[in-house]
């Protein structure tokens, strides 16, 4: 799958996304807004209610794309026969998709009336969703390569140039000069604070003063132009490696916590739904079937 390919297939992704939502709210907005022992009254209570036409077929559509989509993404992630069938991040994205989609859809199949157990697996289902995000995050700052596999830390630091080399062999420059441009490229080891956000600005903010520090000693020393931009360039392709080594291994062992949370509220969601959809079939509940 090209780029521009690969960009239309996300944009497809959202589009259906948001259409599923308006479609939703722009049918049953009214119905939703009314007070719950109103709703009875309403017009449209026979067809959005839970056991309605469009209120249990949003039910059934939701629970089999979250089903569909957690199942498609395991097979292919942990099959090895399927291991060259597309690419993982695709598969990744097709199954963030279908569990996006799918509690939107249960979420007003429930007519927003949460009760008895099935309130557990809803509240599950959240927990799964907003989790999932979380996940999404942490994944993409763990470097990979544009199959999708995640790299090494040995991988990542044979990314770096020896922009000294360069430098020695491009552009005349004095010692301290030299000194400064490839020291501002080294792996420094330096006490940020505690909490990962705090510590990510403050090494946001220190490698913001490198780059101007480095910009400075070109200055300095007249460097041409297209040169100042080559070297501008590989400093700050260097200083990005250095942040990718640096949260490589913190982000590795979070994703390893994010699955205890994750798997469970996943495992409880798919098991309680099991039970409603079978206690719905005993009590006579069909849809168009």
């Amino acid at each position: 799958m090209s780029k521009n390919v690969h960009k239309i297939y996300l944009l497809l992704l959202t589009i259906i996304v948001l259409l599923a939502l308006v479609v939703i709210v722009y049918k049953g907005f009214t119905y939703y807004e009314t007070g719950i022992e109103d709703r009875f009254f309403h017009p449209k209570h026979a067809d959005l209610k839970p056991s309605g036409y469009t209120g249990h077929g949003l039910g059934i559509f939701g629970s089999l794309a979250m089903i569909i989509g957690i199942s498609l993404y395991m097979v292919r992630k942990r099959n090895r026969a399927f291991s060259r069938l597309g690419v993982l991040k695709h598969w990744l994205e097709f199954h963030i998709f279908l569990c996006t989609l799918g509690p939107i859809m249960v979420l007003f199949h429930t007519a927003f009336k949460f009760g008895g157990i099935v309130a557990i697996s809803f509240w599950s289902m959240v927990a799964v969703f907003l989790s999932g995000i979380v996940g999404r995050f942490i994944y993409i700052q763990i470097p990979r390569t544009i199959e999708g596999r995640e790299l090494s830390l040995s991988e990542v630091r044979d990314m770096k140039t020896d922009i000294g080399l360069l430098i020695k062999d491009s552009i005349q420059l004095d010692k301290e000069s030299y000194d400064i441009i490839v020291d501002s490229v080294k792996k420094k080891i330096e006490l940020y604070h505690k909490f990962l956000l705090v510590r990510f600005i403050r090494k946001y903010r220190d490698d913001l003063k490198t780059i101007r520090k480095v910009k400075a000693v070109l200055k300095k020393n007249k460097v041409a132009k297209v040169m100042k931009n080559k070297v501008l360039r590989l400093v700050k392709n260097d200083i990005s490696l250095n942040r990718r080594i640096e949260r490589l291994v913190t982000m590795q062992n979070l994703f390893k916590y994010w699955h205890v949370a994750h798997l469970p509220f996943a495992i409880v969601m798919l098991v309680i739904m099991i039970i409603h959809v079978a206690v719905t079939l005993v009590f006579g509940y069909r849809w168009i079937f």
